[in-house]
Protein backbone atom coordinates (compact mmCIF):
# COMPACT_ATOMS: atom_id res chain seq x y z
CA UNK A 1 0.00 0.00 0.00
CA UNK A 2 1.37 3.40 -1.02
CA UNK A 3 2.03 5.80 1.87
CA UNK A 4 0.13 9.08 1.91
CA UNK A 5 1.60 12.47 2.74
CA UNK A 6 -0.95 14.86 4.23
CA UNK A 7 0.32 18.17 2.84
CA UNK A 8 -0.94 21.19 4.79
CA UNK A 9 -0.25 24.22 2.65
CA UNK A 10 -1.05 27.87 2.16
CA UNK A 11 -0.32 29.20 -1.33
CA UNK A 12 1.08 32.55 -0.17
CA UNK A 13 3.75 30.96 2.06
CA UNK A 14 7.34 31.39 0.84
CA UNK A 15 8.44 28.28 2.70
CA UNK A 16 5.68 26.20 1.12
CA UNK A 17 6.81 27.53 -2.26
CA UNK A 18 10.43 26.59 -1.63
CA UNK A 19 9.52 23.02 -0.73
CA UNK A 20 6.66 22.35 -3.13
CA UNK A 21 8.47 20.80 -6.07
CA UNK A 22 10.93 18.97 -3.86
CA UNK A 23 8.05 17.35 -2.00
CA UNK A 24 6.56 16.20 -5.29
CA UNK A 25 9.90 14.79 -6.39
CA UNK A 26 10.35 12.90 -3.11
CA UNK A 27 6.84 11.47 -3.36
CA UNK A 28 7.39 10.36 -6.94
CA UNK A 29 10.65 8.59 -6.07
CA UNK A 30 9.20 6.88 -3.00
CA UNK A 31 5.87 5.92 -4.55
CA UNK A 32 3.95 8.01 -2.01
CA UNK A 33 0.78 9.92 -2.77
CA UNK A 34 0.26 13.53 -1.74
CA UNK A 35 -3.03 14.79 -0.37
CA UNK A 36 -3.03 18.61 -0.78
CA UNK A 37 -4.78 20.27 2.14
CA UNK A 38 -5.04 24.07 1.89
CA UNK A 39 -6.05 25.43 5.29
CA UNK A 40 -6.69 28.65 7.20
CA UNK A 41 -3.36 29.29 8.89
CA UNK A 42 -3.62 32.98 9.73
CA UNK A 43 -7.29 33.13 10.63
CA UNK A 44 -7.72 29.98 12.70
CA UNK A 45 -4.47 28.15 13.40
CA UNK A 46 -2.18 31.03 14.41
CA UNK A 47 -4.57 32.30 17.11
CA UNK A 48 -4.59 28.95 18.92
CA UNK A 49 -0.94 28.00 18.34
CA UNK A 50 0.89 31.22 19.21
CA UNK A 51 1.75 32.17 15.63
CA UNK A 52 2.00 35.79 14.56
CA UNK A 53 1.50 37.38 11.15
CA UNK A 54 4.72 38.70 9.68
CA UNK A 55 4.00 42.38 10.43
CA UNK A 56 3.60 41.62 14.15
CA UNK A 57 6.86 39.71 14.54
CA UNK A 58 9.91 41.28 16.14
CA UNK A 59 12.18 43.23 13.75
CA UNK A 60 15.01 40.75 14.38
CA UNK A 61 12.82 37.86 13.28
CA UNK A 62 11.63 39.71 10.20
CA UNK A 63 15.21 40.54 9.18
CA UNK A 64 16.48 37.00 9.72
CA UNK A 65 13.56 35.59 7.74
CA UNK A 66 14.85 37.45 4.67
CA UNK A 67 18.35 36.06 5.23
CA UNK A 68 17.02 32.51 5.40
CA UNK A 69 14.79 32.94 2.37
CA UNK A 70 17.79 34.14 0.38
CA UNK A 71 19.92 31.24 1.59
CA UNK A 72 17.35 28.60 0.78
CA UNK A 73 16.31 30.03 -2.57
CA UNK A 74 19.97 30.07 -3.66
CA UNK A 75 20.69 26.64 -2.20
CA UNK A 76 17.65 25.05 -3.86
CA UNK A 77 17.95 27.00 -7.12
CA UNK A 78 14.40 28.32 -6.80
CA UNK A 79 13.75 31.79 -8.23
CA UNK A 80 12.34 34.12 -5.60
CA UNK A 81 11.58 37.79 -5.04
CA UNK A 82 12.30 38.22 -1.34
CA UNK A 83 9.86 41.12 -1.02
CA UNK A 84 7.26 40.62 -3.74
CA UNK A 85 4.92 43.36 -4.86
CA UNK A 86 1.80 41.54 -3.66
CA UNK A 87 2.65 40.26 -0.19
CA UNK A 88 1.19 39.99 2.38
CA UNK A 89 -1.78 38.81 0.35
CA UNK A 90 -4.99 37.04 1.33
CA UNK A 91 -4.78 33.57 -0.17
CA UNK A 92 -8.10 32.15 1.03
CA UNK A 93 -9.72 32.39 -2.39
CA UNK A 94 -6.71 30.77 -4.03
CA UNK A 95 -6.93 27.98 -1.44
CA UNK A 96 -10.57 27.43 -2.29
CA UNK A 97 -9.81 27.29 -6.02
CA UNK A 98 -7.13 24.66 -5.33
CA UNK A 99 -9.71 22.68 -3.35
CA UNK A 100 -12.24 23.01 -6.18
CA UNK A 101 -9.67 21.62 -8.61
CA UNK A 102 -8.84 18.79 -6.22
CA UNK A 103 -12.50 17.81 -5.94
CA UNK A 104 -13.18 17.95 -9.68
CA UNK A 105 -9.85 17.16 -11.34
CA UNK A 106 -7.84 15.24 -8.77
CA UNK A 107 -4.92 15.85 -6.41
CA UNK A 108 -2.18 16.05 -9.04
CA UNK A 109 -3.92 18.88 -10.88
CA UNK A 110 -4.52 20.61 -7.55
CA UNK A 111 -0.80 20.34 -6.83
CA UNK A 112 -0.04 21.78 -10.27
CA UNK A 113 -2.26 24.77 -9.57
CA UNK A 114 -0.86 25.23 -6.06
CA UNK A 115 2.66 25.39 -7.47
CA UNK A 116 1.59 27.90 -10.10
CA UNK A 117 -0.11 30.03 -7.42
CA UNK A 118 3.05 30.07 -5.31
CA UNK A 119 5.20 31.02 -8.30
CA UNK A 120 2.73 33.80 -9.09
CA UNK A 121 3.43 35.42 -5.72
CA UNK A 122 7.11 34.67 -5.22
CA UNK A 123 8.56 34.72 -8.73
CA UNK A 124 6.12 36.53 -11.02
CA UNK A 125 4.92 39.58 -9.03
CA UNK A 126 1.23 38.69 -9.46
CA UNK A 127 -1.64 39.41 -7.11
CA UNK A 128 -3.03 36.13 -5.79
CA UNK A 129 -6.04 37.92 -4.28
CA UNK A 130 -7.18 39.16 -7.70
CA UNK A 131 -9.80 36.90 -9.35
CA UNK A 132 -8.29 37.81 -12.72
CA UNK A 133 -4.98 36.30 -11.61
CA UNK A 134 -6.71 33.12 -10.46
CA UNK A 135 -8.59 32.87 -13.75
CA UNK A 136 -5.35 33.31 -15.66
CA UNK A 137 -3.61 30.63 -13.58
CA UNK A 138 -6.42 28.18 -14.30
CA UNK A 139 -6.13 28.90 -18.02
CA UNK A 140 -2.35 28.54 -17.96
CA UNK A 141 -2.71 25.15 -16.28
CA UNK A 142 -5.31 24.00 -18.79
CA UNK A 143 -7.98 23.84 -16.11
CA UNK A 144 -11.64 24.85 -16.57
CA UNK A 145 -12.57 28.44 -15.83
CA UNK A 146 -15.57 26.99 -14.00
CA UNK A 147 -13.31 26.16 -11.05
CA UNK A 148 -13.30 29.83 -10.06
CA UNK A 149 -17.07 29.65 -9.69
CA UNK A 150 -16.86 26.26 -8.00
CA UNK A 151 -14.59 27.82 -5.37
CA UNK A 152 -17.58 29.75 -4.04
CA UNK A 153 -19.73 26.68 -3.39
CA UNK A 154 -20.71 25.36 0.01
CA UNK A 155 -18.95 22.04 -0.55
CA UNK A 156 -15.63 23.83 -1.11
CA UNK A 157 -16.14 26.06 1.93
CA UNK A 158 -16.86 22.98 4.01
CA UNK A 159 -13.74 21.23 2.73
CA UNK A 160 -11.60 24.28 3.53
CA UNK A 161 -12.97 24.25 7.07
CA UNK A 162 -12.50 20.49 7.35
CA UNK A 163 -8.88 20.83 6.23
CA UNK A 164 -8.35 23.48 8.90
CA UNK A 165 -9.95 21.34 11.60
CA UNK A 166 -7.77 18.45 10.50
CA UNK A 167 -4.66 20.60 10.70
CA UNK A 168 -5.56 21.58 14.26
CA UNK A 169 -6.22 17.95 15.16
CA UNK A 170 -2.82 16.93 13.75
CA UNK A 171 -1.03 19.58 15.78
CA UNK A 172 -0.12 21.71 12.78
CA UNK A 173 0.98 25.26 13.64
CA UNK A 174 2.72 26.45 10.47
CA UNK A 175 3.07 25.88 6.75
CA UNK A 176 4.19 23.83 5.07
CA UNK A 177 3.49 20.87 7.30
CA UNK A 178 3.62 17.24 6.25
CA UNK A 179 2.04 14.35 8.15
CA UNK A 180 2.93 10.74 7.40
CA UNK A 181 1.34 7.99 9.44
CA UNK A 182 0.46 10.48 12.15
CA UNK A 183 4.01 11.90 12.38
CA UNK A 184 4.29 15.65 11.85
CA UNK A 185 7.11 17.36 9.95
CA UNK A 186 7.04 21.17 9.95
CA UNK A 187 8.83 23.23 7.32
CA UNK A 188 10.46 22.61 3.97
CA UNK A 189 13.77 22.26 5.79
CA UNK A 190 12.43 18.98 7.25
CA UNK A 191 12.00 17.35 3.86
CA UNK A 192 15.16 15.31 4.44
CA UNK A 193 13.33 13.66 7.33
CA UNK A 194 10.24 13.18 5.16
CA UNK A 195 12.43 11.43 2.60
CA UNK A 196 13.90 9.16 5.26
CA UNK A 197 10.46 8.39 6.63
CA UNK A 198 9.36 7.23 3.20
CA UNK A 199 12.48 5.19 2.48
CA UNK A 200 11.83 1.43 2.16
Amino acid sequence: MRPTIEYFLVPNSPWTYLGHQRLRDIAALSGATIEPLPFDLGGQVFPISGGLPLAKRAPQRQAYRLVELQRFSQHLGVAMNLQPAFFPVNADEASRVIIAVHLADGPERALDLAGAAMRAVWAEQRNLADPATLAALLAEQGLPAQRLTDAGTLVVAQRFQANTARAIERGVFGAPSYVIGGELFWGQDRLDFVERKLAP
